[in-house]
């Protein structure tokens, strides 16, 4: 099974190509993309990654975006290509969260962590994450919070915090909270998510694929309907 995974949610994106088989998957290709150039290259960088590892489009068996929390501007560069391309050759598409990779990302098998993120302008996005076996992460709320009331909300959660951001490491030892740091997540891990819930047949149509944007102005709301 072949299935490109694509992450503009954030200053820096990703795609990925990965195979699963009986031994596993595979990361047959990666390429990073350039904050402000995601429109320009998506596209090309696609091309290459099916070149390089001798495949055409029509070998892809499903897709996989990461859906945010993010920015406008990456968020919908990568939802509009992802939607393309399930619509275009009719294969399957899912939705991955930011925040449930980070909370995947702690390889914890089970139980309930807040995954964090920056959200710029002094405040965090915290996903309250829970956490089955086979990668089924489970979203149960999600808080913008300014980073003056990280620790109480935090703790109103009782649930470990998950951080791939050094500042927000930083701001939750400072207020005492127990704190798991983690490498940024990657194309694999997107991957394995990806394929995961792709088993469980957690699916989205490229009509219904929806962004989740960290701050939802009238414009973000507005051009949203546009992807």
């Amino acid at each position: 099974m072949i299935l490109l995974t694509i992450d503009t949610s954030g200053k820096q994106g990703s795609l990925g190509l990965s195979r699963r088989d009986e031994q596993g998957i595979h990361v047959l290709a990666a390429e990073s993309l350039t904050s402000g150039q995601y429109s320009a290259e998506l596209i090309p960088k696609f091309a290459a990654m099916l070149d390089r590892a001798a495949l055409k489009k029509s070998d892809m068996h499903a897709f996989a975006v990461v859906a945010g929390p993010g920015s406008f501007t990456g968020l919908r560069v990568g939802l509009a290509a992802a939607k393309g391309f399930a619509e275009a050759l009719n294969k399957p598409l899912t939705a991955l969260s930011t925040l449930e990779l980070i909370a995947a990302a702690s390889q914890r098998e089970s139980g309930s962590v807040v995954a964090a993120m920056d959200a710029g302008r002094s405040e965090i996005f915290l996903g309250h994450c829970e956490i089955h076996p086979k990668l089924e992460i489970r979203t149960l709320a999600e808080l913008l919070v300014k980073q003056s009331e990280l620790g109480d909300r935090v703790r109103e959660l009782r649930a470990p915090m998950i951080v791939a951001d050094e500042k927000i490491a930083s701001f939750a030892r400072e207020a005492r909270l127990d704190v798991q740091d983690i490498p940024a997540p990657g194309v694999e891990l997107a991957a394995a998510l990806a394929f995961a819930q792709l088993d469980r047949g957690v699916t989205v149509r490229p009509d219904d694929l929806d962004a989740n944007y960290i701050r939802r102005s009238d414009a973000e709301i507005f051009s949203a309907t546009n992807l």
